[in-house]
């Protein structure tokens, strides 16, 4: 079976993983950083904005496709926050315990019943020819009071999705995609992306994870 490359826009190892391991195994991925490709700061005020952001930079300068994804947290006691915020909700250089810590104190008083919550994800292919394209998921669910398990990255150990009592981080990486908003996102981009690699026809190897 052929090879074709493309470029994933993060440095974020967790997004790493699991952005490969939704991909078809005929694609050969390589991180940004892999090629000396320094991201742009993510100034964008929306998850498309940012996306295409990183996406546009790694095409240009790799040659490649490229695809990015941009996600959030969105809770709805907190108006939405922290939103496209998400990855710096406790600063600039916060860890994901900072986050969640600062997560969890705001809804300190919250009930559990009000603690209604959604992941959202965006993924942005960009073609070096400057085709572009977005594809988008989200996933309901609550925030739990407190963090549990030990997988996963971000706000996966207090982000409990509906119709589940586990939260993503006690949750293996293929049932996690199975229904995670970045999955859903990312499902929706393959058929396009294999289109672009020139692969079409090829089955995607995906877990089924819209």
């Amino acid at each position: 079976m052929p090879t074709h490359r493309i470029v994933l826009a993060t440095a974020n190892p967790g997004k790493i993983r699991e952005l490969r391991s939704l991909l078809p195994p005929n694609v050969e991925v390589v991180s940004a950083p892999a090629l000396g490709i320094r991201l742009p700061p993510e100034t964008g005020e929306t998850f498309v904005e940012n996306a295409l952001l990183k996406a546009r930079v790694a095409a240009q300068e790799s040659g490649l496709i490229a695809l990015a994804d941009d996600s959030g947290l969105e809770v709805d006691a907190l108006g939405g926050r922290p939103g496209v915020h998400s990855a710096r909700y406790a600063g600039e250089h916060a860890v994901d315990a900072q986050n969640i810590a600062r997560l969890l104190r705001e809804l300190r008083d919250v009930p559990l019943s009000q603690r209604t919550a959604r992941f959202r994800a965006v993924v942005a292919i960009v073609a070096p020819d400057g085709r572009e394209a977005i594809f988008e998921g989200t996933i309901e669910g609550y925030i739990a009071e407190k963090p549990r398990g030990r997988g996963g990255f971000g706000y996966d150990p207090v982000f409990i999705p509906c119709g589940h009592d586990r939260t993503f981080a006690e949750m293996t990486l293929e049932e996690k995609n199975r229904l995670s908003h970045r999955a859903q996102a990312l499902q929706r981009a393959v058929p396009i992306l294999l289109d672009w690699l020139g692969c079409t026809g090829q089955a995607a190897d995906t877990d089924d994870s819209s």
